[in-house]
C-alpha cells in the first residue's frame, strides 16, 4: 500500500516542485499577466495566450516547454545530443513535445511576425498620416531608445545581437521584438518577448509618467486644430483614395531597395494595408488576414512564446537586466518623441503638441488614445487623436526599419 502511495505521489508534480520551488515563482508570473490581461484589460489578445503559455511550459512532466537549441543547433534529448535542424518536425514533435513543434515550425522559422504584420496592415488607417505627413517624423524621432540602449547594453557586456534585441523593445512592437531576437539571439527570446509585450500593455502607465516629467501643462494645451486654423497647410491632397492605394506599393518599393532586411515586415504589412484599401474586389483577402489568419497567429506566437518562459531560461541576471533594459528603451522612445517636437517648436510658428511626439511608438492605436485623454484631461474640446495617429503609424513603419538595419550589421 505504501509502494501505491509512493507512485501516487510521484506521478504528480509535487515532488519536481517541493525540490525546485523556482516554478512558483514562474507561476506568480503567469498569474500576474493573466490579471494584467483579464481583470485590467491590458492588450488581453497578447498577454493571456503569453501568460498561458508560462503556465503550461512550467508544469513539471509535462513536457510542454521550450527547449531551447545552441548556436549549432544541438539539444539535449534524452541525454542524447542532437542537431536541432537535422530532425524533422514529427521527431520534434515525439521527442521534444506539441510545444517544440510550433515553436520551430512557425516562431523559429520567422513565420509568424511577418504574418501578423499583414493582419496589423490590414487593420491600419494611414490616412491619418498621410494627412498630416509632416507629423510622421516624430515616429523616428521615437526611436531613439532602441539605439540608446543598444549602446548601453553593449556597455554593460551583453553582445552587441544580445544589446539590439534587448533596444529594439524601445519600438513597442512585439513582432518586431519577436523578429530581431529570432534573428540576432534566439535564446532571449522568452524575456525579451515578455518585456515587450508587458510594457506594450502598460502604455496606459508609462506614458502618461514620462509626459508628466517632461511636458508643462502650457505645453499639454497647444490645440492642434486651432493651429492649422492660424496657419493653414498648403499642401491639398485631392485623392486620398488613390493616395491610399500607392503608398503602401510605393514605401514597400522604397524600403526593399534600401534596407532589404526589413522587408519580411514592412512589405507584409503593406501587403495587409494595401489588399484594404482597394475594397470590395480583394475584401476576401482583407477579411481574412485581418480575422482568422490574424486571430490563429496571434494564439499560436502567444502561446509559443510563453512556452519559452520556462524557469531555468528566465529566472538570472540577464532576464532581470533585460526587464530593466526594456523599460530604459521604452521611456526613451517616448522621450525622444516630445523632445524632438520641443525642438521643432522653438523654430515654429505653428506649435505641435508634445503628446504627438510621445506617440511615436508601435503602439497602435493605444498610444494615441491614452495621448487623446491626456489632452482632453487638460482641456475637454483639444481632441488630437488624429495627429497622434500619424506620428504612432509612422512609429511602427520605424520600429520595422530599425529592425532590419540591426539584423543587416549584426547577423
Amino acid at each position: 500500500m505504501e509502494d501505491i502511495f509512493v507512485k501516487l505521489y510521484e506521478m504528480t508534480a509535487f515532488s519536481n516542485i517541493i525540490e525546485n520551488p523556482s516554478f512558483l515563482v514562474m507561476y506568480a508570473i503567469a498569474f500576474v499577466l493573466l490579471y494584467l490581461g483579464i481583470r485590467k484589460h491590458y492588450e488581453p489578445l497578447l498577454l493571456v495566450p503569453i501568460a498561458f503559455g508560462v503556465l503550461l511550459a512550467n508544469f513539471p512532466g509535462g513536457e510542454m516547454g521550450v527547449v531551447q537549441a545552441a548556436s549549432d543547433g544541438t539539444v539535449m534529448v534524452n541525454g542524447v545530443a542532437k542537431n536541432i535542424w537535422e530532425m524533422s518536425l514529427p521527431e520534434i514533435a515525439h521527442d521534444l513535445g506539441i510545444m517544440n513543434f510550433l515553436y520551430y515550425m512557425l516562431i523559429k522559422t520567422g513565420f509568424l511576425p511577418p504574418v501578423i504584420f499583414m493582419g496589423v496592415g490590414a487593420l491600419t488607417d494611414f490616412g491619418p498620416m498621410l494627412r498630416n505627413l509632416r507629423l510622421s517624423i516624430f515616429g523616428a524621432a521615437a526611436q531613439l531608445g532602441i539605439f540608446t540602449v543598444l549602446l548601453v547594453a553593449i556597455l554593460m557586456g551583453f553582445t552587441p545581437q544580445e544589446a539590439a534585441s534587448l533596444g529594439i523593445i524601445g519600438g513597442a512592437d512585439g513582432p518586431t521584438a519577436i523578429f530581431t531576437t529570432i534573428k540576432l539571439a534566439p535564446h532571449l527570446l522568452g524575456p525579451i518577448a515578455i518585456a515587450a509585450y508587458s510594457y506594450m500593455a502598460l502604455v496606459p502607465v508609462i506614458i502618461p509618467l514620462v509626459v508628466k516629467l517632461l511636458c508643462t501643462k502650457k505645453e499639454l494645451m497647444i490645440n492642434m486644430k486651432e493651429q492649422e486654423k492660424l496657419y493653414p497647410s498648403k499642401t491639398e491632397i485631392k485623392n486620398l483614395r488613390v493616395l491610399k492605394i500607392i503608398f503602401p506599393i510605393a514605401v514597400t518599393t522604397v524600403v526593399a531597395i534600401f534596407v532589404p532586411t526589413a522587408v519580411s515586415l514592412v512589405g507584409m504589412l503593406m501587403f495587409g494595408n494595401l489588399i484594404k484599401e482597394i475594397g470590395s474586389d480583394t475584401s476576401r483577402l482583407f477579411d481574412a488576414a485581418s480575422n482568422s489568419i490574424m486571430n490563429a497567429a496571434t494564439i499560436f506566437l502567444g502561446l509559443c512564446v510563453g512556452a519559452t518562459m520556462t524557469a531555468e531560461a528566465f529566472l538570472n541576471w540577464t532576464t532581470i537586466g533585460i526587464v530593466i533594459g526594456g523599460f530604459l528603451a521604452f521611456a526613451l522612445s517616448i522621450s525622444g518623441g516630445i523632445l524632438f517636437v520641443k525642438l521643432v517648436n522653438l523654430f515654429s510658428k505653428k506649435q505641435i503638441n508634445p503628446l504627438i511626439g510621445a506617440t511615436g511608438l508601435s503602439a497602435v492605436p493605444m498610444a494615441s488614445r491614452v495621448a487623446n485623454e491626456i489632452a482632453t484631461k487638460y482641456d475637454p474640446k483639444n481632441h488630437v487623436l488624429n495627429y497622434c495617429m500619424s506620428s504612432n503609424i509612422s512609429g511602427v513603419i520605424g520600429s520595422a526599419v530599425a529592425a532590419g538595419v540591426l539584423i543587416s550589421f549584426l547577423q
